[in-house]
């Protein structure tokens, strides 16, 4: 079975979580066939994270675009298996350029849409991907094939329940601390554009600096 193959050697790689799926259509134009997903999720360090506290520090910036650097990696690795198999594979960046229209703070496909439909883990309330085993403390990649992957888990359900610690602590006031439900857009509970023009104040960090607060005061993240 490829997919026990592809999640040894994503593992083997660093690779936290690994989950299959099958989603609703493609979004790589001129490619509906890519209906099928590989969620790669690397852990964060938690050093690393205590690190942050009322702002981001620099070796937290350092380490997310180190993370993000290895889950490209790691998917251009699927990319290979698959491709070595006789199908095709489209590998989706863990930080991705925003699709054409740019206020719409989107990706070219959501890493956290392939992570719920594989079973790795469900949204919280913050907006991140929130799993049974790290909470939020991990980074995601994708990669889109048109080889048939079946799930090796069980799609989870859960949530914060009446927990709004990110939403208490949240310096640009995104988090509306709105429980997500199934079908929710984004935008009912979330706002990603004041999440963005506040990272923009963190510029002396270094240019594309992320927050982390929300990550780093989530009860469910347990650092050690």
């Amino acid at each position: 079975m490829l997919e026990r193959e592809i999640e040894q050697k994503l593992k083997d790689g660093g690779a936290a979580l690994v989950g299959f799926c099958e989603i609703d259509e493609s979004p790589i134009k001129g490619q509906g066939n890519l209906k099928y997903a590989v969620s790669i999720a690397y852990k964060l360090s938690d050093a690393v994270l205590k690190t942050i506290e009322d702002r981001p520090s620099i070796m937290y910036f350092q380490h997310y675009r180190a993370v993000n650097a290895r889950l490209d990696q790691l998917s251009l690795d699927v990319v290979k298996m698959i491709e070595d198999e006789g199908y095709n594979a489209f590998p989706i960046a863990a930080s991705q350029s925003t699709n054409d229209d740019k206020s719409a703070y989107r990706g070219v496909f959501s890493h956290k849409k392939a992570a719920v439909l594989s079973g790795i883990g469900y949204i919280g309330k913050s907006c991140l991907l929130l799993t049974k085993e790290y909470g939020s403390k991990v980074r995601f990649a994708t990669v889109l094939t048109d080889m048939q992957l079946i799930s090796q888990r069980q799609k989870i359900t859960g949530g914060c329940g009446s927990c709004t610690v990110c939403r208490d602590n949240c310096p640009a006031g995104a988090i509306s601390g709105i429980e997500y439900a199934e079908g929710m857009s984004r935008d009912d509970f979330f706002d990603a554009a004041k999440c963005s023009d506040h990272m923009k104040s963190y510029k002396d960090i270094g240019r594309g600096a992320v927050c982390g607060i929300c990550i780093k005061v989530c009860p469910k993240n347990k650092l050690r």
